[in-house]
């Protein structure tokens, strides 16, 4: 009994991994999507410095300086424009 329930505790853990995984991911046809120029201009009248925006694992990748002035790399839905994920560079 005692096996079972940590294979059955690892198994949920797995598959917790897995749906956290998937969530940072975008999944939004093409034909969906909004145009990158639009994204652009929401952040920019956010205050982000636009560096680059290219198309990345089906979500906008935005290199940029935030509105704090921190170079960062952002991940964005390109049907709602929410922000997915987000690394600062050092």
């Amino acid at each position: 009994m005692n096996r079972l329930t940590t294979a059955a505790v690892l198994l949920a853990a797995l598959l917790g991994t897995n749906s956290a995984f998937a969530e940072d991911r975008c999944n939004v046809p093409v034909a969906e999507w909004q145009p990158s120029e639009a994204l652009q201009q929401k952040l920019e009248t956010e205050g982000w410095k636009i560096k680059r925006i290219k198309s990345d694992d089906g979500c906008y990748e935005v290199y940029a300086i935030d509105p704090r002035g921190d170079r960062v790399e952002a991940y964005f839905d390109p049907r709602s424009f929410k922000m997915i994920k987000q690394k600062i560079d050092d």
